[in-house]
């Protein structure tokens, strides 16, 4: 069983090699658009996930998604030739869905700020309901306490 630190740098190595294979060995014109954008091996070398993200629509996505299964082979045997380990790890490729939470986090942030906005505005205008200073002073400075002692103000 392998550290997890050995593990983490054979997933950068692995992510660099899969782009590198997809740009040099890979032919195929649905795979063009691909970015590798992250990898991780298992504690045991033996499974690696590539995470990859597509430019373009739902089409060129799941166009990838064929090309990139059917590349699996020649970027597996890249891999094998290009690392120093007993096993090769078999490739496994999903899609990275960063871009889709970010997109998401970003219209949070926005709907945010248009509230924000909209209580600054109401705010603008707006006077206390009571006193504008709520805290009961005696005559010499000093507040009373709920208790009834008196503190000295600073």
């Amino acid at each position: 069983m392998a550290d997890s630190a050995r593990a983490a740098k054979l997933a950068q190595r692995i992510k660099v090699i899969v782009a590198e294979g997809l740009r040099r060995r890979v032919k195929d014109p649905r795979v063009e658009g691909v970015t590798v954008t992250d990898a991780r091996v298992t504690n045991d070398l033996q499974h690696a996930t590539v995470y990859y993200t597509v430019l373009g629509d739902d089409t060129a996505q799941a166009d990838a998604k064929v090309g990139l299964e059917k590349a699996r082979g020649v970027l597996r045997q890249e891999v094998g030739k290009n690392v120093t380990v007993r096993l090769t790890p078999t490739l496994e490729f999903v899609a990275d869905e960063i871009p889709v939470n970010a997109g998401h986090l970003e219209d949070l942030i926005r709907t945010a700020k248009a509230r924000d906005a909209e209580v600054a505005a109401i705010a603008q205008g707006a006077t206390f309901a009571g006193d504008a200073d709520p805290y009961k002073k005696d005559d010499d400075g000093a507040e009373a306490d709920d208790d009834g002692a008196q503190t000295q103000e600073k």
